[in-house]
């Protein structure tokens, strides 16, 4: 009866200690991209990234989603050398190609789009042409109508950019008449006129897109959770329509239904 009953302790710490050990940390690069990571001196209550990873997180217990913070031009070394797990909100063609990882397309989609000073007069043919216009563009960011060349120099004489680090700076501009069209997500603009109300009215919104964000998932070989997992994972959030309530409000596109062939492997070259 000894034997049962000392042996009883350490058998109860391994039952309690089984669920901790099971649940695995994955760490999600934070790169600033408002509405959905915001500066770390902002509020990140409404911040899309931590809604979606509060959302997976309550929802199971094998896995616990954190942020990690990292930068436009470092995350890529960061996710190579297993610092971040997961890249999301990304596209694979911004430079991921030479970059082992697995893809989950998320089935939502944003978009770029151009803004200018309402004026009386102006038109939508005012975003037919960008020649012989000031360009205010976020510093780092791939453009469609660029070729996806970020390269500063090559912005700043091409197209006559102005490169910041702040979307709020780059539609200031365009109001106070420093630049004549910056680009945005259409996510961003009802953040951003939700905050200053007192420009309502005052842009004019394209409706030429410069690149229709189709959200992916990027994840590293060696993942705590494979590619299959976390698509599973966004199909529950999908399924009992948590996507929808987080991502709905700032004009986000959530595909209703399961994505297909959502799911690729992608080798470095």
């Amino acid at each position: 009866m000894r034997r049962v009953l000392s042996a009883w302790p350490l058998l109860l710490s391994l039952l309690l200690a089984g669920p901790l050990a099971a649940e695995q940390t994955v760490r999600v690069g934070s790169v600033y991209f408002p509405p959905y990571v915001f500066k770390p001196e902002q509020s990140q209550g409404a911040a899309l990234l931590p809604q979606l990873l509060d959302a997976l997180n309550r929802q199971q217990a094998d896995f616990h989603f954190v942020t990690h913070p990292t930068s436009i031009p470092r995350r890529y070394r960061d996710f190579e050398q297993g610092r971040i797990d997961l890249a999301i909100f990304e596209n694979p063609a911004w430079g991921w190609q030479p970059i082992a990882h697995s893809v989950v397309d998320m089935g939502l989609e944003d978009s770029e789009v151009f803004v200018a000073r309402a004026r009386p007069g102006r038109q939508q043919d005012y975003f037919s042409t960008l020649g012989g216009k000031r360009l205010a563009l976020f510093s780092g960011y791939h453009y469609a109508f660029a070729g996806f060349n970020a390269e500063p120099e090559f912005l700043r004489t091409a197209f006559n950019a102005s490169l910041s680090y702040s979307h709020d700076s780059n539609l200031l501009m365009v109001l106070h008449g420093r630049a004549d069209i910056a680009l945005v997500t259409r996510s961003y603009i009802g953040d951003f006129l939700r905050r200053h109300r007192q420009y309502s009215g005052q842009l004019l919104i394209s409706e030429r897109v410069d690149q229709r964000y189709l959200h992916h998932v990027l994840i590293r070989p060696g993942s705590p959770i494979s590619a299959e997992q976390f698509a599973g994972l966004l199909e529950q959030l999908r399924q009992n329509g948590q996507l929808a309530d987080i991502f709905g409000r700032y004009q986000i596109v959530v595909k209703s239904g399961a994505v297909d062939s959502s799911i690729t492997a992608d080798a470095a070259d």
